[in-house]
């Protein structure tokens, strides 16, 4: 993104975010609660702010397959590298509102004892800005806070991840609020303004995969040098589905992920294993099941899937782990749509291993 409009009439950027920091939606000590829709997965959240409530326009509803509370969820990206949006630009009052919010802030910040030199000329320059329509490199200003426009648009702010971890970034969004016309984009330099995209990577945050815990025969102990077969049977698991959207008026975006199950990864908890396939990969079949169900008259046969253990468990047991990867792909607001990374999430279970007994005579 370009960073060049940061700097308003020669005023540090530094200097610029301390002077807005009460106003944009980052505030890491007021996280907004999200609230818990109960059955059905739905969940509302609005990320950071000041609690003061104005920013209501700013929440995400999601729906679907979802962490509870506004939790994350449990799928694992296989792209190390990738990592949803710490943090976006979306609708955050009217022309109106604004002027009453943003005009008490800049006089209380005014009035701070001791905020004078760089940062109080930065304040200044905000007032000049939003009252007296002076802009800067990349944006217009706005006289009178533009009310002249009321209802024909919003204002838009950054809005903090509240998921996410890292301080630095969750609070990078740091730009003054900026106009957007009711059905029209946000300028293109606001690259993280909120899309169907961004919401895509936000559903699939909070994406909640099915257990994975697959049948086996013998089922639970079995014995040193038997396969043991595994399966899961299409009824078991099928594609799940998280969606988040934004609606205010003027603006209404959502994006739904989907998650399709590809392929199951046996882990036997022991070196002293062999699997089926000798990859350990179990391929989904034709059906959308995975392996094949053990039955009589198969005992000489190997498994499509399955495991057969080496050397007996002791006392003990072996954690075997299974583990299905996800094609997740996403739809969105006007036909938008592509993918994301493949995801994954498994489970354990305890298998007893024993020891074949015989009798010499």
């Amino acid at each position: 993104m370009n960073r060049s409009r940061r700097t308003v009439l020669g005023t540090s950027t530094a200097a610029l975010t301390l002077s807005v920091s009460a106003l944009i939606l980052t505030a890491p000590n007021a996280a907004a609660e999200p609230v818990d829709f109960g059955k059905g997965g739905g969940t509302e959240q609005q990320g950071g702010g000041d609690k003061t409530g104005i920013y209501a326009a700013a929440r995400i509803q999601y729906s679907g397959s979802v962490a509870k509370n506004g939790g994350t969820g449990n799928v694992t990206p296989s792209d190390v590298n990738w990592t949803p949006p710490p943090c976006w630009y979306a609708p955050y009052l009217g022309a109106k509102d604004f002027k009453e919010k943003m005009s008490k802030d800049i006089e209380r910040e005014l009035n701070t004892p001791g905020m004078g030199g760089t940062a109080g000329s930065a304040i200044g320059e905000k007032k000049r800005h939003y009252e007296d329509g002076f802009g800067w490199t990349g944006s217009p200003g706005y006289k009178d806070y533009n009310v002249e426009n009321d209802g024909k648009g919003m204002f838009w702010a950054g809005v903090e991840n509240p998921n996410e971890p890292d301080f630095l970034k969750r609070n990078s969004c740091t730009d003054l609020p900026f106009w957007v016309e009711n059905g029209e984009a946000p300028p293109p330099q606001y690259e993280e303004a909120i899309t169907p995209e961004i919401l895509a990577a936000l559903a699939y945050q909070h994406m909640e995969l099915p257990d994975t815990e697959v049948t086996l025969a013998p089922e639970a102990t079995t014995k040193v040098n038997l396969p043991t077969w595994a399966w899961l049977d299409k009824a078991v698991f099928d594609e799940v589905q998280a969606t988040a959207a934004i609606n205010v008026p003027g603006f209404n975006i959502q994006a739904t992920t989907t998650a399709k199950p590809v392929s199951l990864k046996l882990e036997p908890g022991t070196e002293d294993a062999e699997t089926y396939p000798a990859s350990g990969e179990c391929a989904i079949n034709a059906d959308d099941s995975i392996g094949e169900p053990y039955a009589k008259g198969k005992s000489d046969e190997t498994p499509p899937c399955g495991v057969k253990y080496l050397r007996s468990s002791g006392d003990g047991t072996y954690k075997l782990r299974a583990t299905i990867t996800w094609d997740i792909a996403w739809t969105g607001t006007g036909g938008a749509g592509g993918d994301l990374p493949n995801g994954t999430f498994g489970n354990e279970q305890n298998v007893t291993v024993q020891e074949i007994q015989s009798v010499n005579r």
